[in-house]
């Protein structure tokens, strides 16, 4: 337990002591001192992750990609009892990947999210609109995908720590303390009301590469370590974007001081571009633009304004799938 690095993901016994995805490693040894911490393989990820969702696909098309490891699908339109096709998933998932997961099968994506989360690990849980009053408002407020931690601090400051409280809440005083969109948002989650629907494709808007450094580097210092860092970022962000069949025409940087400030600059090239040489001048102009006399603690490379590369144009524009997330019927998992 050593870096500024981040937790990617954690077992059941590490969440237990308080450990999740996003949190500092040195917050997670104090939580957990005894815990393996085991390096990442990304590569392995988005293996499973493209067998998993091949595996769903085969039962159920119509697929809502929402990221490595988690998906909506819509069971509306499929013959056959829901149970028996939320097994046949499960089973298909287990026999292509060898893992489990955990499904949850609701009216819509809101409830279908907090309900594949109930019954960790291997779970499938099944609820209706009728039974939420028991299942659902008992729940904290934070099990909402879209309340946050400052969210649930400012509701519970009005006394709402759970769903069914925010279900009881009136809509004048929401409103006043969360503004009109927000207060009426809030309202209808706690009902169990969400009209999204499932969206099978949709286009990135941006791919970016970024890394944390062990401890804070200066410019002129650290030139050769910078130098390094930034031309893999630059060559990384290119394969990403050849990976996924995209070219991008607005190369950004992001960078962060030691003083936590972060600032950003953009570089818009005359044409689109996925070459990693092309990439790390476009990234060198904006860093010209930057002030570079504080030491950085991080440093990122991003790729906008993308199209599709010429590959995927002479394909016609293939549809892609993101890289994995299990949400069912609308089914989560």
């Amino acid at each position: 337990y050593v870096g500024r690095g981040v937790i990617t993901t954690a077992t059941y016994e590490a969440r237990g002591l308080g450990v999740g995805s996003g949190m500092g490693l040195m917050k997670a040894a104090k939580l957990a001192p005894d815990a393996y911490l085991l390096p990442t393989d990304f590569e392995s990820y988005r293996h499973y992750s493209r067998l998993f969702k091949a595996a769903v696909a085969c039962i159920a098309p119509k697929i809502e990609d929402r990221g490595i490891d988690e998906i909506y699908i819509d069971l509306s339109e499929l013959p056959g009892d829901t149970m028996v096709l939320a097994q046949c998933i499960k089973q298909a998932v287990h026999d292509a990947t060898g893992l489990s997961c955990s499904i949850g099968v609701t009216p819509n994506k809101l409830l279908s999210k907090i309900c594949s989360d109930l019954e960790k690990p291997n779970g499938l849980t099944i609820l209706g609109l009728p039974d939420i009053p028991s299942r659902i408002w008992p729940l904290p407020v934070r099990k909402v995908n879209g309340i946050g931690p400052k969210m649930t601090e400012k509701l519970a400051t009005l006394g709402i720590t759970t769903i069914g409280e925010l279900a009881k809440a009136e809509l004048p005083i929401l409103q006043a303390h969360f503004g009109r969109s927000s207060a009426c948002w809030l309202n209808e989650i706690s009902h169990g009301i969400d009209k999204r629907a499932v969206i099978t494709s949709s286009e990135p808007r941006s791919i970016s590469r970024e890394t944390t450094f062990e401890r804070d580097l200066h410019a002129r210092h650290d030139r050769v370590t910078l130098s390094a860092i930034f031309t893999d970022l630059c060559a990384r962000l290119a394969e990403d974007l050849k990976r996924k069949g995209y070219q991008s025409r607005t190369i950004g940087i992001k960078l962060r001081y030691e003083d936590f400030r972060t600032v950003t600059r953009d570089l818009t090239l005359p044409v689109s571009t996925d070459d990693a040489d092309t990439i790390r001048r476009a990234a060198r102009e904006c860093l010209r633009r930057v002030p570079l006399d504080q030491k950085l603690r991080l440093l990122g490379v991003r790729a906008g304004t993308l199209s599709l590369g010429s590959a995927q144009k002479e394909d016609g524009g293939v549809s892609r799938q993101g890289e994995l997330p299990l949400t069912l019927p609308q089914c989560s998992t």
